[in-house]
């Protein structure tokens, strides 16, 4: 079974965090992605890389996944996914205020909706971040 878990920020030791994920509001909607090789949506987020700490690897995604150029981005708490073993990530709320090019990576296309979509490539985790950011952002 998987269980989705938050913590704050400083209560999960930074070192075994391996994502990040950014729940995206472009002018009162919300941005999900759509990899080129899945039918389904996602939120902007992914792995943090080797030198980076987490926020760095928030902005990076963010940017890459979305062609976002101006925003204000705010770490919000840290999640685990346990499904046998435990996994770490930040999770970040993005306000977008100009969007650029997408960029020319894993990522086919973004759209724009009024709440979670039907389609999700990870429909047990995803709503509950959603749900998480909009409870502390209150949006």
């Amino acid at each position: 079974m998987l269980e989705v878990k938050f913590y704050e920020l400083d209560g999960v030791e930074i070192s075994l965090l391996r994502f990040a994920v950014i729940i995206s509001n472009y002018k009162g909607r919300w941005i999900y992605c759509k990899h080129k090789e899945r039918t389904t949506w996602e939120n902007p987020g992914g792995r943090i890389e080797t030198g980076e700490t987490p926020l760095e690897a928030a902005k990076r995604e963010l940017q890459e996944e979305t062609g976002a150029i101006e925003y204000n981005l705010k770490p919000l708490c840290v999640y685990s996914v346990l499904m046998g073993t435990e996994s770490y990530g930040l999770l970040c709320y993005a306000e977008i205020e100009r969007l650029g090019d997408l960029p020319d990576t894993e990522i086919g296309e973004i759209d724009f909706f009024d709440s979670v979509p039907k389609n999700l490539t990870y429909p047990d985790i995803q709503p509950k971040l959603f749900e998480k950011v909009r409870s502390i952002v209150g949006v």
